[in-house]
């Protein structure tokens, strides 16, 4: 019972650090434009297509 001292908070302080890792990537704007990210994976938009020739 003497490792739940141990484990509550540290349990608590990684739980903190992972909220804080993702209010951080919200605020650096991670998350704004995914619907662009999704088109560019898949556009076939080669720019020079005699190179792979």
């Amino acid at each position: 019972m003497e490792v739940l001292v141990y484990l509550v908070p540290l349990a608590l302080c990684l739980g903190l650090l992972g909220l804080a890792g993702f209010m951080w990537s919200l605020r650096a704007g991670q998350y704004d434009d995914l619907d662009g990210a999704a088109w560019r994976a898949i556009a076939d938009d080669d720019t020079n297509p005699s190179a792979g020739a």
